[in-house]
């Protein structure tokens, strides 16, 4: 299913990704050399309806035109199926970000087996840091995402954003398992179609490539927003949802990201219902939170704890297809600290 190049495309630079599946029959892996041999790697279009990462690789490499590149680059042009439709996944299809070695869901298909060669090659070439750069459908920053709390990937980090979430990590996506090879992280880079968005993401592609070392001082405090994801908010597929539709069994505020990155107070209202508590809250390792984080009350589905949610979207089918929301508490740099003692020691 992988196909793998050591050039690219003809007239991939000037191929929007909806035209992507034109030149590539699948997933590709395209090997690009520079004047520093360790690679950057690069991957776009896990999910076919976020392609500012694309635009962004295709402003960079015009941008360098035909002399060497800073430092060697591998990309990785994920679901162009599903990009085809300007959609996430095709249905019957895995979601590309969620069949990474490590993942248990999807690990005897096709997609699970490309990704894991994909791996095994980028290891093979010694990567020097990994990038899935990824847009959304809700009112969200431009932030990172990172595994580890470690100082290169902080600093990396810091290149795209001073936003930064800190998430354990789930089984089978491209960050996690890369996370523990080199500096490895996502970027959100907002809603996809937006120039703002692409140019950002050119932008960082760029200040990577350039980089030879990761910085060896300390971030601190004043450099950084950071975050924590505690759990992931989930509707079950038997219970029907909207936004401002009053005959669903939940009806969800309109506007409801519009509380994205905002620091919400137990009681706020996420939407009414008529059922006892229709979502499910499941934290970093799986164990169900639900009545942690949620109540119900004169059919006012609420907060039941102080949080700030990510990633809230209006978008029915990213809901059904992913989730709802995180939720996060913002983490001050002396948990920091300790949290990443931790970590080095849960490894």
């Amino acid at each position: 299913m992988l196909t793998v190049l050591d050039q690219l495309p003809a007239v991939f630079l000037d191929t929007p990704a909806r035209e992507l599946h034109r030149l590539l029959p699948g997933p590709t892996l395209i090997h690009l050399p520079g004047r520093r041999r360790q690679p950057l790697f690069v991957s776009v279009l896990l999910h076919g309806n976020e392609d500012s990462g694309v635009v962004a690789l295709q402003k960079v490499l015009r941008i360098n035109g035909r002399r060497p590149l800073p430092r060697a680059l591998s990309i990785l042009i994920g679901n162009v199926a599903a990009a085809r439709d300007g959609m996430r996944r095709l249905e019957g299809q895995p979601d590309y970000n969620r069949v990474w070695p490590g993942g248990e869901a999807h690990r005897d298909s096709p997609e699970a087996a490309a990704m894991s060669e994909v791996y095994r090659l980028m290891r093979e070439r010694g990567v020097f840091a990994s990038i899935d750069i990824h847009n959304n459908t809700g009112l969200n920053p431009h932030y990172a995402v990172v595994n580890r709390l470690d100082q290169a990937v902080l600093q990396l980090a810091l290149l795209f954003s001073r936003t930064v979430v800190w998430f354990r990590g789930l089984a089978g996506t491209q960050t996690t398992a890369f996370s523990s090879t080199c500096p490895a992280l996502t970027v959100e880079c907002g809603k996809p179609g937006k120039a703002a968005s692409e140019e950002h993401a050119a932008r960082f592609i760029e200040a990577c490539l350039h980089l030879a070392q990761f910085p060896s001082h300390d971030v601190h405090e004043h450099d950084i927003d950071l975050y924590h994801t505690l759990a992931t908010v989930r509707v079950p597929d038997a219970v029907s949802f909207g936004f401002g539709d009053a005959r669903a069994d939940i009806d969800f505020e309109p506007q409801l990201d519009h509380m994205n990155f905002r620091t919400l107070e137990a009681g706020t209202v996420f939407g009414r219902t008529r059922l006892l508590l229709p979502v499910t809250v499941c934290d970093e390792s799986g164990a169900n939170v639900t009545h942690e984080f949620f109540t119900c009350r004169d059919g006012e589905l609420s907060l039941r704890r102080a949080a700030t949610p990510a990633m809230l979207t209006l978008d029915e089918r990213v809901v059904r297809q992913d989730c709802l929301c995180y939720l996060m508490d913002r983490l001050p740099l002396p948990c920091r600290q300790v949290a990443a003692r931790e970590l080095c020691a849960s490894v």
